[in-house]
């Protein structure tokens, strides 16, 4: 087991109705909050007026700030940070998922910093020393933002799609209501139990560590998404089973299954600039390759890819071999089932020759870094997982 810090600070308040405590719970970290929110779904279904109403009984002031994208963007995140700064807040409130709260952390961090260029801090070209207190009202199971260390922004400018892992990105609360996402399309659901699958998978696929606690919670977790994300997915009205995403996308995400063994995140890296340059929904870009980088590297890492295929599939027949194919297989075939692309091309793009070997610099950066704590995946490497998956 390898040395390991876990700091999970965020405040979770969890269940029906919780919103109705955003204020009382907001109260102990500022008095003025910017709310950030999307693109107004939030204002349709009467979540933003019960939230501000819990602010305002607890004489917490805010201002709205709308229009977060699904890849949230650098330019919108700095026209925030004026936002902010004018209205004098002291406390960021994103009301929604992972792109709404990922804007609100960049806010945070350039509200605080106003001094700096928000993408130089983004990107460590500046040091980010302090930050403002973020807090979220939670709408889907996804990106873990809410209680994660990391959030992404994309700079249209430059078509970069950028992370920032810093425990500045820790939500100090969130509201969690799961009832919430009974209203999501079944197409976002579904890209949300991937998302939280791939969080969980990223930490798990790292060989010659031996781990078994951390391992016993990754594969529950990913057991209890899979048999319920599949009940979501059919019957978004079921409560208890939309109860156990929303908290497996907290976990998953917050450095817990990743005690003791790290993390990897090389899907994410190839998911990401695929995102970057066709504005493709987050977990679509991840299981429109992740099979492809399975069968890439599952050799090299044969007992974690035999394990996952007998604790999480219950595959126990045959060699190592044979159960890792069959696992990856299974697990290709699960996405596909709950309606994911499974393919580049089913995502409606089909890069040219051209394409690709850019999509493989982009996700090296310049083949300036290799991928994978599996085996080192350089641009050439990367760039025949992306034409395995066309």
């Amino acid at each position: 087991m390898e040395n390991f810090k876990y700091y999970a600070p965020t405040e979770v308040v969890f269940g029906k109705d919780t919103e109705s405590q955003t204020g009382e719970t907001a109260k102990k970290y500022g008095n003025k909050a910017l709310i950030v929110f999307g693109k107004g779904s939030v204002i349709k279904s009467g979540l933003l007026s019960r939230v501000e109403k819990s602010l305002s009984d607890a004489g917490v002031e805010y201002k709205e700030f709308g229009g977060a994208k699904p890849n949230p963007t650098l330019a919108h995140a700095m026209e925030g940070i004026k936002e902010a700064l004018s209205f004098g807040a002291d406390m960021i409130i994103a009301v929604g998922g992972g792109s709404a709260i990922d804007t609100a952390k960049a806010i945070a961090h350039g509200s605080a910093n106003p001094e700096y260029d928000l993408w130089e801090l983004w990107t460590k070209k500046v040091p980010l020393t302090k930050s403002m207190p973020v807090g979220v009202v939670l709408t889907i199971a996804a990106a873990g933002s809410e209680m994660s260390d990391s959030a992404v922004l994309t700079n249209e400018a430059i078509g970069k799609k950028a992370g920032i892992n810093t425990d500045f990105n820790r939500c100090r609360f969130a509201i969690v209501n799961p009832a919430l996402g009974m209203t999501l399309p079944k197409n976002q659901l579904a890209a949300g139990v991937t998302d939280i699958m791939m969080h969980t998978m990223e930490r798990y696929f790292i060989p010659g560590i031996q781990c078994d606690m951390t391992d016993e919670i990754a594969e529950g977790l990913i057991r209890t998404v899979i048999k319920n994300g599949r009940i979501i997915v059919d019957d978004p009205s079921n409560y208890d089973a939309m109860c156990e995403v929303f908290w497996a996308s907290s976990l998953s995400h917050n450095n817990l299954t990743e005690c003791g063994r790290g993390k990897d995140f090389s899907v994410h890296k190839l998911g990401h600039a695929i995102s970057a340059k066709y504005d493709a929904t987050h977990g679509a870009s991840l299981s429109a390759v992740w099979g492809s980088w399975a069968k890439e590297l599952y050799k090299e890492a044969l007992p974690r890819f035999a394990r996952f295929a007998d604790k999480v599939w219950g595959i126990t027949e045959g060699d190592d071999d044979k159960k890792a194919l069959l696992g990856i297989e299974k697990t290709v075939e699960f996405f596909k089932n709950i309606g994911m692309p499974v393919r580049i091309s089913e995502l409606g793009v089909y890069p040219s020759d051209d394409d690709i070997k850019a999509l493989a610099l982009d996700a090296t950066l310049n083949d300036t870094v290799k991928l994978s704590r599996i085996r080192p995946l350089d641009a050439a490497a990367v760039e025949k997982i992306y034409r395995a998956a066309l």
